[in-house]
Parts: C-alpha cells; sequence; structure tokens
C-alpha cells in the first residue's frame, strides 16, 4: 500500500519547519520581560494570573478579586498557567508567595513564557493544517507568514488568551482539512477537540465551527473525492456526530464551570456581549470595526498577506470552491460580526490571522507554480521571492518590537525619579498609567498618592471612586485649585491619558481644557519619551500607544512627566 503523499516524510520540510519553529520561539521570547516587575497591560494584570493563584485552596471555579465566580473569560488558559505554577514552583502557595513580594516577576515571566510556546505550538499546528488541506509548500509558507506577523508575535509576549486560542483554531482547521479531503473520522474528532479547546480559551475561537460545517457539508454532497448519495450523507452525519460530541466534552472539560454554574455562566456571556456592543469608548478611531480590522490586518500580519490573501479567496474559489468554502465564510463572518460591535481592537483578530496566513500561502505558491512552469528550481526560486514578500514585513516589525520591548519602561524611570527625589509622605497625583504594583490598585480619581520612600512604593491617599474608562470624563481646570488646597503639587501624567481626549476633544472639552491648564499653570519637572530621538510622536490609537508598533518607539512607555 502505497503512503499519502501528505505523510511521506520529506526530511527538507523537516529541516526548514525546524528553523521556521526556532525563528518564531525567539521572536515570542525577545523582551518578554517588558515592563517588568510591573504590569502595565491592564488586562494582562487583572485576569488570568491573578485567578489562577486564587486557585490555592483548591476552588477550580475562577473567581475575581471580589471572590465572585468570573467566566466572562473562558478559564482554559488560566487553568494551564495554574499547573505550570504547581510544577515550576512546588504549588500555588509557593507561586502566590512570589506573586506578593516586592519582585513577582518570575511569575509573570512564566505565565508569558507558557503563552509564546502555544503561540509556538500554533505555527505548528497551521503548517499541518495547511500541508493536509493544500500541500507541504503551502502550509510551510502559512505557518512562516504566521510566524513573524507583528500581531501574534507581539501578543505572545503577554500573559492574555487571545495567542493561546489560536492553538484551538488552528488545531480545529487541521481536523476540518482532514474531514474535507478524506472524511477521516479521526479528522472530525480533532476538529471537535480544537473547537472546543479555542472556546474554552476564548469564546470567539469558537468561530472556528464554520470551517467545520463546511467541511461536513462538503462531504455531506460528496466534496473532494467522496462518495455520492445516501451514503456519503450518512458518512457526514457520523462525523458532524463525532466532531458534536468531541467539542463539548473538550470544552466542558476545560470549562466546567459553564455546566456546573449554568447562571453565572449566561450571566458573563451576556456581560461580556453587552460590554463589546456598547459604543462612546473614548478614543476609538477610524469610526468603525470592520474598517478597524482590516486595517489592523495590514499591520498585524502584513500588507502583502492582506492583499495576496484576497486574491487567495477568488483563486480557491474558482479553483477548490469547497477548500473555499471552508476558510473565505470563517473569516467574513467573522469581521462582519466583530466589525459591528461598538468597541474593537487589534487583537481581537486573532482568531483569523491562520486564514489570512493559509489563503495568502495559497495565492503565492500557486502563483510561484504559475509564472515558473519550467524547472523545478525555478519554481522554487519564485516561491522563495514570494515567501520573502509574504513575510518581510511580519520581520522588521517583530525584530523592531523585541528590540524595544527589551528595554527600559518610561513609566519605570518616572517612578525612580519619584522615589530619588522626593521626600516620604510628598503627596502627588498620578493618573491611571501604571499598576497596582506601581502605586495601588487606580480605581479611584484623583489619584492621589503618599509617597512613603525608597523600597515603600506609592500607596492611595485619598480619591473619589471612578472607574477607568470614566477618568478623562472627570477632567476640568478646576482640578488644580483643588489639588493646591490639598497641597498636591505634583502631578504625574502620562501620554494615553491626554491622547485619548485630543483624540476626540468634543467627547471631553473639560479635559482638554485640563491639560491646557496644567501645562500652562505647571513647571515640567521631569519628562521620559518613549520615541526615538528626532522621532514624531505617534498619535493616540488603542493599539499603537500601546503594542509600539510604529518605528518611531525606541522603548515601551508612555510619554510621561
Amino acid at each position: 500500500m502505497t503512503a499519502r503523499p501528505w505523510r511521506r516524510w520529506d526530511a527538507r520540510y523537516g529541516v526548514a519547519l525546524a528553523l521556521l519553529l526556532g525563528v518564531a520561539l525567539a521572536l515570542r521570547l525577545w523582551g518578554i520581560r517588558s515592563g517588568l516587575p510591573w504590569v502595565y497591560n491592564v488586562d494582562e494584570g487583572d485576569h488570568f494570573v491573578p485567578e489562577a493563584l486564587r486557585m490555592l485552596h483548591g476552588n477550580l471555579e475562577p473567581r475575581s478579586a471580589g471572590g465572585r465566580a468570573y467566566l466572562a473569560n473562558p478559564p482554559a488558559f488560566t487553568y494551564l498557567i495554574a499547573v505550570a505554577y504547581e510544577l515550576w514552583f512546588g504549588g500555588l502557595a509557593a507561586a502566590s508567595h512570589v506573586y506578593r513580594s516586592r519582585d513577582p516577576a518570575e511569575v509573570w515571566v512564566l505565565a508569558r513564557v507558557v503563552c509564546a510556546l502555544l503561540g509556538t505550538l500554533a505555527v505548528w499546528l497551521l503548517y499541518g493544517a495547511g500541508r493536509r488541506l493544500f500541500d507541504r509548500a503551502t502550509g510551510l509558507l502559512a505557518a512562516a507568514t504566521m510566524a513573524v506577523a507583528f500581531l501574534p508575535v507581539f501578543y505572545s509576549k503577554l500573559a492574555l488568551n487571545d495567542v493561546p486560542a489560536l492553538v484551538g483554531v488552528c488545531l480545529s482547521l487541521w481536523g476540518s482539512a482532514a474531514a474535507l479531503r478524506d472524511g477521516s473520522r479521526r479528522g472530525y474528532a480533532v476538529a471537535g477537540i480544537g473547537l472546543g479547546l479555542a472556546a474554552a480559551t476564548k469564546y470567539t475561537g469558537g468561530i472556528v465551527v464554520l470551517a467545520l460545517l463546511a467541511a461536513t457539508a462538503a462531504r455531506g454532497r460528496g466534496g473532494p473525492r467522496g462518495g455520492r448519495g445516501t451514503a456519503a450523507r450518512r458518512d457526514a452525519a457520523v462525523g458532524t456526530a463525532i466532531a458534536a460530541v468531541a467539542a463539548l466534552a473538550a470544552f466542558i472539560a476545560l470549562n466546567p464551570y459553564s455546566v456546573a454554574d449554568w447562571n453565572a455562566f449566561t450571566n458573563a456571556i451576556s456581560h461580556q456581549s453587552s460590554e463589546s456592543a456598547q459604543t462612546g469608548k473614548l478614543g476609538l478611531t477610524h469610526g468603525g470595526g470592520i474598517v478597524y480590522y482590516l486595517w489592523s490586518l495590514t499591520w498585524g500580519v502584513g500588507w502583502a498577506p492582506a492583499i495576496i490573501a484576497v486574491l487567495g479567496a477568488l483563486a480557491l474559489a474558482r479553483i477548490d470552491r469547497w477548500a473555499a468554502a471552508m476558510l473565505v465564510p470563517m473569516a467574513v463572518v467573522y469581521l462582519i460580526f466583530m466589525g459591528l460591535q461598538g468597541r474593537y481592537f487589534g487583537r481581537w483578530v486573532l482568531p483569523i490571522v491562520p486564514i489570512v496566513c493559509l489563503l495568502a500561502a495559497y495565492a503565492a505558491i500557486a502563483g510561484a507554480r504559475g509564472l515558473a512552469r519550467g524547472s523545478r528550481g525555478a519554481r522554487a526560486a519564485m516561491a522563495g521571492a514570494f515567501a520573502v514578500g509574504l513575510c518581510v514585513q511580519g520581520v522588521v516589525a517583530s525584530v523592531h518590537s523585541g528590540v524595544v520591548n527589551a528595554r527600559a519602561d518610561t513609566r519605570a524611570a518616572a517612578l525612580h525619579y519619584l522615589i530619588d527625589t522626593f521626600r516620604p509622605h510628598t503627596r502627588i497625583v498620578v493618573e491611571p498609567i501604571a499598576p497596582a504594583h506601581w502605586g495601588g490598585r487606580f480605581s479611584g480619581f484623583p489619584a492621589l498618592l503618599s509617597h512613603r520612600g525608597r523600597g515603600g512604593g506609592l500607596r492611595i491617599f485619598a480619591g473619589t471612586p471612578v472607574t477607568l474608562e470614566d477618568y478623562e470624563r472627570t477632567l476640568s481646570p478646576a482640578l488644580l485649585r483643588l489639588y493646591e488646597h490639598g497641597d498636591f503639587c505634583l502631578v504625574v501624567t502620562g501620554s494615553t491619558e491626554e491622547g485619548r481626549a485630543l483624540v476626540d476633544p468634543a467627547a471631553v472639552p473639560a479635559a482638554v481644557a485640563y491639560y491646557r491648564a496644567l501645562a500652562s499653570q505647571g513647571t515640567p519637572l521631569f519628562s521620559a519619551s518613549p520615541y526615538a530621538v528626532g522621532a514624531a510622536p505617534v498619535a493616540f490609537n488603542f493599539d499603537w500607544s500601546f503594542d509600539y508598533y510604529p518605528s518611531a518607539y525606541a522603548r515601551p512607555g508612555r510619554a510621561s512627566g
């Protein structure tokens, strides 16, 4: 019996894949200690790691800091972090002790390394999906594109669930490809497990169900090399049942409280949906989610992959309509659904990045074979040229990201200046630009802080409670008089807070007036800029102001002063 071509071992692709995975992991680990021991990403600081440590007493139900059940984000990544802490520290109690110490960096580094490893695993799984759906060359090029793309590289450096969800997405695509090509029941099972894993890691990862449904429909209608009539429909039905059971089992195993605490689960989903649908978030740009996500792909994956993926979708629809049906609707539906929400951020487009990479790789390999129909060497050279075109923007951006994130954060420089310059108990107003370890849990406005001297850090002194989202809406020039009356003569600001106001000045005119009054009445004592010498400041954007994509950045942080 002859082995199927996609199963035959080819040392060239084995070596190439191993080197590619090494590059992918290196890019994801470069700068992984960014900001530590302080965690400046709000979502990273509030979720997953703290929830894993709150499982100290054996209760596996994720809980918020207030002790309530927390299922707004599914817990699969939280469980994995908890397991990593058990293995590395010898238990959650030991990990919690380090976390509550003056230098919790080791706790955060381990969680981020887990994320980087999962991001690299997703690259390998995408290769498997592309190899199974098309061929080795296409799979390798798709994997290479995602290995160096900026968005999956950058978010592999943070302990968030966006990149870990790609493991389930790519695994499900691999299984769906096997189901499509030969109706393999094992493929249906793998697709189902991947679907359950993706949804249990990040709910939006469940969009991969559309690829599975398309593969099932293709087999039922006598898709690629499939049978006809009743037998084909029966096989597809059996495969669908296998996938459904596998998906449900995987989802419940990794999110057990979706069943055990049904009310909390449904309430969390409803709350998460309403939060995403809300409009009016100050600082959003581009006027709408669909345009924003399309724009995000041009830098998050690259202009060339984004454009060539469209060509790949068109070509695939003409040449292999079943494969097109498996890939294209998933991307289109996701863009429309997420784009119509009231809030949108670049990392939320990650679940369809593997689709973009597959379509772009398919177009590139097909184009190389079509343009160089002569010798094998000519085809290889053409494919190499296309590969460089697909990957060069991602390589440049991801290398720049590694360089920037490996350097000291501007907020750390600001903190060291305060500690070294002012007496203990100096009264300071600090904007919500830093995490709890830096100077208290910035849940109030003004953030009135009392300085306690070297090693003592900063703590909340007084303040009127207000949510972080409403901070700019509480600002007005009258606050400066309150500062003076309360003997708060130092104000620490950050470019992101002022930037959110300047992006939409009509929404917060009092905040704009506040910053102008502060600039005219105050005397600058210290400033730290994240920008390279001579580079123009980057206009506020919820992605570029926090992921430091533009080349103007030389180190992470805000323009602080």
